[in-house]
């Protein structure tokens, strides 16, 4: 990338990842003191994040054919208009709620509704950004630039939550409707329409025409940071498809999949966990929940940005570490009665999640060869949005029974997970390996 215009198209197509995930994760961050606040069950909290959770994944890959087909800025566009269109929906239908305009039962399923919206659309982009700055890269370069897109997206999971307190507001003006916890998605909404103002001005025509294609990006979520298997799913070539049960990575599968509802459970639950121990009002809470998720993001972005690095530990130990740290950080999060506990051991908990799950990503990639290198990494975007579906509804079904529950039992399945993982892990070579076996 030489030329003015196209530095300012990537700087635009970062901006734009960016906007879409921290948009997306600064409303997550205040849901369990909006549900609290509105007096909805906690159930419905966790079904606001499932539900566009779920329509994200559904839709992504037909998202990602469209853009090959019909035009990537009309994607980019689409996704960025869905961001904005459910971000000011969620607003006026809090808002009306908060000021008893509608029942906050109402107003809450209309909330849902609106989620959905960006479930359906937002996945719209993020392909889209991916194929154009594939296209208008060389080879040499190609990779680098993707994986510097995917830190935006990543960079916006974790900017979101920390500046959503400094969004909730009082009222409009003097005597005017009171805004409270609807203030991030209603000034989320205005940040977005700027930032799709600016796309549609200067993102430019000529994108549609060249080549490229771009893959499935994982849902945006608290917690979800980038791993880099859609970075290699869209650079590398499909020679060979294989299944989620093939014999070379069943076990790396099998523990993403479970390794991913743990942690969407232990983050689905830490806002209404701070409520709850620290004794507060909803609204007083949110400051209290934005320093422990900005612990825990740091401490993700610690492990992997600076540990990893000084450790080079293969997949296998990075796997085996994670999941250990992640299941003491669990004990110690369950068990905490005050902030500083609860922010120590969320943030031990995600460090652990730091390790583990780049040991996911590198493990099922080395334990293929070259030609499947595409095909694996699709499947280990996929395992890493499904976690997102069912594991904050798994988590607050816990939380409910008992509030120690979603920590102690993911500290006791990670667990389980490094007996299975000590004897199914094992260092592959991908050029002795026979065909795949389902």
């Amino acid at each position: 990338m030489t030329s003015s215009r196209i530095d300012r198209t990537f700087i635009i197509l970062f901006l734009v990842m960016f906007t879409i995930a921290a948009g997306n994760t600064a409303l997550q961050s205040v849901l369990p003191a909006l549900g609290r606040s509105l007096s909805v069950p906690d159930s419905a909290v966790a079904a606001a994040f499932s539900v566009s959770a779920l329509l994200w994944t559904g839709v992504a890959p037909f998202w990602a054919n469209r853009a090959d087909r019909y035009g990537r800025r009309r994607m980019v566009l689409l996704g960025m208009t869905g961001l904005v269109a459910s971000l000011a929906l969620c607003g006026l239908f809090l808002t009306a709620g908060i000021n008893g305009w509608i029942a906050p039962v109402g107003a809450f399923a209309w909330f849902i509704a609106a989620r959905m919206i960006y479930g359906g659309f937002g996945a719209a982009a993020p392909p889209a950004v991916q194929a154009i700055v594939a296209a208008r890269t060389s080879r040499e370069e190609r990779t680098r630039a993707l994986t510097l897109i995917g830190s935006a997206f990543g960079l916006g999971t974790i900017v979101g939550p920390a500046v959503a307190p400094y969004l909730v507001l009082g009222h409009a003006w003097p005597g005017g409707p009171e805004i409270g916890l609807a203030g991030p998605a209603l000034i989320g909404a205005v940040g977005a329409m700027a930032m799709l103002a600016a796309t549609w001005y200067w993102l430019p025509r000529e994108v549609d025409a060249s080549a490229g294609h771009g893959a499935v990006s994982s849902y945006p979520s608290i917690g979800g940071q980038a791993s880099g298997a859609s970075v290699t799913a869209a650079t590398a070539d499909r020679v060979e498809t294989i299944g989620f049960l093939d014999r070379r990575v069943r076990a790396w599968m099998i523990c993403g999949l479970v390794l991913g509802h743990a942690q969407a459970a232990a983050g689905q639950v830490i806002g209404f966990l701070v409520i709850d121990r620290l004794g507060v009002a909803p609204v007083a809470a949110i400051e209290a929940t934005g320093l422990v998720l900005m612990m825990g993001a740091g401490a993700a972005l610690l492990a992997q940005w600076g540990i990893i690095p000084l450790l080079n530990l293969s997949p296998r130990g990075l796997m085996l570490s994670g999941l250990t740290i992640s299941a003491v950080g669990c004990v110690a999060t369950g068990s905490a009665t005050t902030l500083y506990g609860i922010a120590t051991g969320y943030a031990l908990t995600t460090l652990g999640f730091g390790f583990s799950r780049p040991g996911f990503t590198a493990g099922s990639s080395l334990a293929v060869g070259q030609g499947a290198q595409g095909s694996v990494a699709g499947k280990v975007t996929s395992i890493n949005g499904a976690a997102f579906i069912l594991g904050p509804s798994i988590g607050v079904a816990l939380y409910q029974l008992w509030r120690p529950l979603p920590y102690l039992g993911a500290a006791a399945l990670l667990a389980l997970l490094v007996l299975y993982g000590w004897f199914n892990l094992r260092p592959s070579s991908p050029a002795t390996e026979a065909s795949p076996g389902r």
